[in-house]
């Protein structure tokens, strides 16, 4: 087995949490769908999507390192959503933890010394920078369009094509 029981326990917590985030963007899209915001549910639409990927990668992962898959029970996600603002500072707010969370499987690869996780973890520690400062971007616009300009932010996301990509905020970000 190339990775060690803890990680390997820790990596199936973080499959479920990957499950749970992708459940929460599916929760948003659909809240924007219903307020007839396309734009903005085609993007949590595709960040559920990614979710779902990232959840498995880290299957597969676990699978390639001869560990054992248990997927935990998710969480329901939280559907009571206001206003697009606290739609994007949940998602926000979200993406901070998953930092959080993936910073602590690398410091456990490397108190294990375990290089394999350390490279495998590596490409999650730089896509949560492109996923926090893509929802704090969101945060920003939301927020200086206002509710009231919502369309504002709908032409926002179209013209920066945000239903196939990220927004963007640096040159090859």
């Amino acid at each position: 087995m190339l990775i060690s029981e803890k990680l390997n326990a820790a990596v199936n917590a973080q499959i479920g949490r990957e499950f749970g985030a992708s459940n929460q963007y599916l929760a948003i899209a659909a809240y924007f769908d219903r307020e007839t915001l396309p734009e903005l549910a085609k993007f949590f639409y595709r960040q559920s999507d990614e979710e779902r990927m990232h959840a498995l990668k880290f299957v597969h992962y676990v699978v390639d390192t001869a560990g054992k898959v248990s997927i935990p029970a998710v969480e329901a996600p939280q559907t009571n959503i206001g206003s697009a603002l606290a739609a994007a500072e949940l998602s926000l707010k979200w993406e901070l933890e998953v930092t959080r969370q993936i910073n602590a499987l690398m410091d456990q690869a490397a108190k294990e010394s375990d290089f394999l996780a350390q490279d495998f973890l590596r490409w999650f520690v730089n896509e949560q920078l492109e996923e926090v400062t893509s929802m704090e971007d969101l945060v920003s616009v939301i927020k200086r369009a206002g509710e009231g300009g919502l369309l504002l932010v709908e032409d926002y996301l179209s013209r920066r094509g945000a239903g196939g990509a990220a927004i963007e905020s640096a040159p090859g970000a």
